[in-house]
């Protein structure tokens, strides 16, 4: 567990009950995106169908640009929209075979806006890889949050769980992801999505980020999933998985975070810590200055579990 010190606002001008804590990220003039990512975000120009799919000669393949795709998605009568980050493809960066990052937005967000904050466009323009940011669906709930804390959005086969994976899926067989690098993260209500989708499908996912999120299965309605939140919850939940199909999960959380109190973060750890040796802790730098624990899990076979 990835520990900074820091702390999540706590309430937005937005009237009802928000199970998250929103961060929106501004970035300033020294650290801003590539001049191509902010014609992405914001030029309608650069959306494109996401059905379309460009023919390469079998010579010498094509070169095409990066894209910010827009799309939707239908599973079992659920409805989902999308972003898509496709990097540029040539010669030189080969198409098939990129690893796919599927990233959860917490409450409030939209795809541009988590794109925006996480800079993770940057990061697999970089390394060439695709990145997937489906956005929630204000009639599934009014604040975009992500239904972590309903039980019929924790089972595998049913709900949100169904259609992202289903989403997931999709869009690496049209694209030619690499099926065994595709990989999930999100950040609070997202991150404890984040953390169901790796319990449920770890035939579809190989790893899972979590970011101030919680357990799965750690709340079953709204009121429980407010007191986990507030105080984390009372005893780590097994959902079922073994040593083997528990994936490698990585947390980050800060201690100092009033809105998901940091037990959740531990309770994630727990709840995927299957076999291993001593943990090895040690003190750290975040890149932004923080002080920050990192403690790693390592199994016998030498797996980095979490």
């Amino acid at each position: 567990v990835a520990a900074p010190a820091s702390t999540v606002p706590q309430g937005h001008p937005n009237t009802g009950v928000v199970l998250d804590g929103l961060t929106r990220v501004v970035p300033d003039a020294a650290v801003a995106p590539h001049p191509s990512e902010w014609e992405a975000l914001n030029a309608a120009k650069h959306d494109v169908d996401p059905h379309a799919r460009s023919v390469a000669s079998s010579a010498t393949p094509a070169a095409t640009p990066e894209q910010w795709v827009k799309g939707s998605f239908s599973n079992q009568g659920r409805t989902i929209s999308y972003r898509l980050f496709v990097p540029a493809s040539g010669p030189s960066a080969p198409a098939p075979n990129r690893p796919l990052i599927v990233m959860l937005h917490g409450c409030t967000q939209d795809a541009d806006d988590f794109a925006t904050g996480t800079q993770m466009n940057a990061q697999a323009r970089a390394h060439g890889a695709l990145v997937l940011y489906p956005e929630q669906n204000q009639q599934y709930n009014p604040q975009r949050c992500w239904n972590w804390f309903k039980p019929q959005h924790q089972q595998q086969g049913r709900g949100e769980p169904a259609l992202l994976a289903a989403l997931t899926q999709s869009i690496a067989a049209q694209y030619g992801a690499d099926a065994t690098r595709v990989y999930v993260a999100g950040l609070s209500a997202g991150g404890a999505m984040a953390d169901i989708l790796g319990h449920r499908y770890p035939d579809v996912f190989a790893a899972v980020g979590v970011h101030s999120g919680l357990s799965a299965g750690d709340a079953n309605d709204m009121l429980s999933a407010l007191a986990v939140m507030r105080s984390g919850p009372a005893k780590p939940r097994n959902m079922g998985d073994s040593a083997g199909t528990a994936l490698p999960t990585i947390v980050f959380h800060g201690d100092a975070d009033a809105t998901v109190n940091v037990r959740n973060g531990t309770a994630i750890v727990e709840a995927v810590r299957f076999a291993a040796d001593a943990p090895e802790t040690t003190a750290t730098t975040a890149p932004v200055g923080l002080n920050a624990t990192r403690t790693m899990y390592t199994t016998r076979d030498g797996v980095n579990r979490v």
